[in-house]
């Protein structure tokens, strides 16, 4: 059985109540933190070779200020639990990425934040939560 636990961080508060019970549960596993940052790209659509290269850079930047501002900040606080962190910046569809993730760094569980969306917006804009929990590969917890 793995000992990684996932933690979907989106600068939120309730990424940061994720992360909160996720380090209570890794103390009491001993396991391993990965948190994870998803941006969402699609990477269907057409694109002249400037705009291509303009896209590259861009994503650079998005995963350099995704580590700055939303994954280094609260990774430096989590290792002051004694636990070992890594962070992940990825690009994709949020909730196929998140489960890709998980894969790759063989995760027992995966624990994100409650956004409180309305019913409204849900049902009109698709559910990233509801999306992860059809697909995910291992245990989901959500946290409100």
């Amino acid at each position: 059985m793995a000992n990684n636990i996932l933690v979907a961080l989106d600068g939120s508060d309730g990424g940061r109540r994720a992360l909160d019970v996720a380090i209570e549960h890794a103390k009491l596993t001993s396991s391993d933190l990965v948190l994870t940052y998803i941006i969402d790209w699609s990477p269907y659509s057409f694109h002249t070779p400037e705009e291509l290269e303009e896209r590259h850079q861009r994503r650079e930047s998005e995963i350099e200020r995704a580590n700055d501002s939303i994954l280094n900040p609260v990774a430096t606080e989590a290792k002051e639990s004694g636990l070992n962190i890594e962070t992940v910046v990825r690009h994709g569809k949020i909730a196929e990425t998140l489960d890709q993730v998980a894969d790759e760094f063989n995760v027992s569980q995966i624990y994100l934040g409650r956004l409180g969306e309305s019913r409204m917006r849900s049902m009109i804009f698709g559910s990233v939560t509801a999306a992860l929990i059809q697909s995910a590969s291992v245990p989901v917890t959500v946290v409100p």
